[in-house]
């Protein structure tokens, strides 16, 4: 099975603005800094509530983001024409990898060395 790039970049600039759309629409820029201060209104009675809600959706922001960083890897890999190749070992990652994960930058024995 080839690799098909092209698909691949297509679903990754999908994925890439659909990742932008939901830092958005949480209030974040690209960067995934917030727009503004968020505001809870009035409704809020509590702090307590009021910073628990903050800390959740800045975690979604940084999850976010953290997706978007790896869309991001992806397409500079296809730009320089190192797509598919494994950052550690210089491998080709197989073409069944890229498929189910298209951000993968490790082979599945480079990645294997460095998860727990």
């Amino acid at each position: 099975m080839a690799l098909d790039v092209a698909n691949a970049e297509k679903a990754l600039r999908k994925e890439r603005k659909n990742l932008v759309h939901q830092l958005d629409e949480l209030g974040a820029a690209e960067s995934g800094d917030l727009k503004t201060d968020l505001d809870f209104g009035g409704g809020f009675a509590d702090a307590a509530a009021v910073t628990a809600e903050r800390t959740e959706i800045l975690g979604l922001v940084e999850s976010l983001k953290h997706q978007l960083d790896d869309v991001d890897a992806a397409l500079a890999h296809i730009k320089a024409g190192t797509y598919g190749t494994c950052d550690n070992c210089g491998k080709e990652i197989g073409a069944a990898r890229m498929e189910f994960r298209p951000v993968s930058v490790l082979c599945v024995d480079c990645k294997s060395k460095v998860s727990p």
